[in-house]
């Protein structure tokens, strides 16, 4: 695919870019609908917090689990269906 065969979505501001201004803004990719941003508390606790063995493995799967719909319903992965 040559340069001038697809468009960029940006202007080259120094300052960098940005998709969406505020959590509620909704963005997809893909031809997916587009989403607001996910809130879990998954997200917000830390994965390696627990003193367990168990704990932590089961923190990981929780994680894993959220980055995978979160990546899913961005339609930036595939997914399940």
């Amino acid at each position: 695919m040559a340069a001038q065969d697809y468009e960029q979505v940006t202007y080259n501001s120094p300052a960098g870019a940005q998709m969406g201004q505020s959590a509620t803004e909704k963005i997809g990719f893909y031809g997916s609908t587009p989403v607001v941003q996910r809130a879990s508390s998954v997200q917000a606790a830390s994965v390696v917090s627990a003193a367990s063995f168990i704990s932590v493995s089961t923190n990981l799967c929780l994680f894993a689990a959220e980055v995978a719909a979160t990546l899913t319903g961005l339609g930036l992965w595939k997914g399940g269906a």
